[in-house]
Protein backbone atom coordinates (compact mmCIF):
# COMPACT_ATOMS: atom_id res chain seq x y z
CA UNK A 1 0.00 0.00 0.00
CA UNK A 2 1.42 3.46 -0.84
CA UNK A 3 2.15 5.98 1.94
CA UNK A 4 -0.74 8.20 2.97
CA UNK A 5 -0.67 11.90 2.14
CA UNK A 6 1.32 11.85 -1.07
CA UNK A 7 -0.33 15.09 -2.21
CA UNK A 8 1.70 18.29 -2.69
CA UNK A 9 1.88 20.49 0.40
CA UNK A 10 0.14 23.77 1.14
CA UNK A 11 0.34 26.35 3.86
CA UNK A 12 -0.71 25.21 7.31
CA UNK A 13 -0.45 21.71 8.71
CA UNK A 14 1.28 19.13 6.55
CA UNK A 15 -1.09 17.25 4.22
CA UNK A 16 0.50 13.98 5.41
CA UNK A 17 -0.20 14.76 9.06
CA UNK A 18 -3.73 15.92 8.25
CA UNK A 19 -4.46 12.70 6.35
CA UNK A 20 -2.96 10.53 9.09
CA UNK A 21 -5.15 12.32 11.64
CA UNK A 22 -8.29 11.70 9.56
CA UNK A 23 -7.32 8.04 9.11
CA UNK A 24 -6.78 7.55 12.87
CA UNK A 25 -10.18 9.13 13.53
CA UNK A 26 -11.85 6.78 11.00
CA UNK A 27 -10.01 3.61 12.14
CA UNK A 28 -10.90 4.20 15.79
CA UNK A 29 -14.44 5.46 15.08
CA UNK A 30 -13.84 8.63 17.11
CA UNK A 31 -16.41 11.35 17.61
CA UNK A 32 -15.81 15.05 17.01
CA UNK A 33 -15.27 15.67 20.75
CA UNK A 34 -12.15 13.49 20.79
CA UNK A 35 -8.97 15.32 19.86
CA UNK A 36 -6.44 13.58 17.62
CA UNK A 37 -2.91 14.94 17.32
CA UNK A 38 -0.28 13.65 14.91
CA UNK A 39 3.22 15.10 15.08
CA UNK A 40 6.46 14.25 13.34
CA UNK A 41 9.39 14.68 15.72
CA UNK A 42 13.14 14.58 15.39
CA UNK A 43 14.73 11.99 17.63
CA UNK A 44 18.22 12.69 18.93
CA UNK A 45 18.63 9.65 21.18
CA UNK A 46 21.27 7.05 20.19
CA UNK A 47 19.84 4.27 18.01
CA UNK A 48 16.62 6.17 17.34
CA UNK A 49 15.58 6.87 13.73
CA UNK A 50 16.02 10.54 12.78
CA UNK A 51 12.25 11.12 12.49
CA UNK A 52 9.36 9.47 14.30
CA UNK A 53 5.63 10.10 14.14
CA UNK A 54 3.59 10.32 17.34
CA UNK A 55 -0.18 9.82 17.39
CA UNK A 56 -2.15 10.99 20.44
CA UNK A 57 -5.86 10.50 21.09
CA UNK A 58 -7.33 12.75 23.77
CA UNK A 59 -10.96 11.97 24.65
CA UNK A 60 -13.05 14.55 26.51
CA UNK A 61 -13.81 11.94 29.17
CA UNK A 62 -11.23 9.30 29.77
CA UNK A 63 -7.57 8.61 29.47
CA UNK A 64 -5.29 9.90 26.70
CA UNK A 65 -3.51 7.35 24.52
CA UNK A 66 -0.30 7.66 22.50
CA UNK A 67 1.45 5.57 19.87
CA UNK A 68 4.89 6.12 18.34
CA UNK A 69 5.69 4.98 14.81
CA UNK A 70 9.43 5.00 14.19
CA UNK A 71 9.43 6.51 10.70
CA UNK A 72 8.58 9.81 8.99
CA UNK A 73 4.90 10.60 8.41
CA UNK A 74 5.25 10.43 4.63
CA UNK A 75 6.29 6.76 4.90
CA UNK A 76 3.32 5.63 7.02
CA UNK A 77 0.54 3.67 5.32
CA UNK A 78 -2.99 2.96 6.51
CA UNK A 79 -1.86 -0.60 7.23
CA UNK A 80 0.97 0.75 9.44
CA UNK A 81 -1.53 2.86 11.38
CA UNK A 82 -3.98 -0.01 11.75
CA UNK A 83 -1.22 -2.29 13.12
CA UNK A 84 0.00 0.40 15.56
CA UNK A 85 -3.49 1.19 16.84
CA UNK A 86 -4.07 -2.51 17.59
CA UNK A 87 -1.17 -2.50 20.04
CA UNK A 88 -1.48 -1.26 23.60
CA UNK A 89 -1.15 2.52 23.63
CA UNK A 90 1.28 4.38 25.85
CA UNK A 91 -0.48 6.41 28.57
Amino acid sequence: MPPLGARPGSRGPSPQLRELKETVRALLGLDDDTAVMVRQLACTEPGCPPLETVVAVLPMDGRAHRWTLYRPADQITEDDLRAALLTDPQH
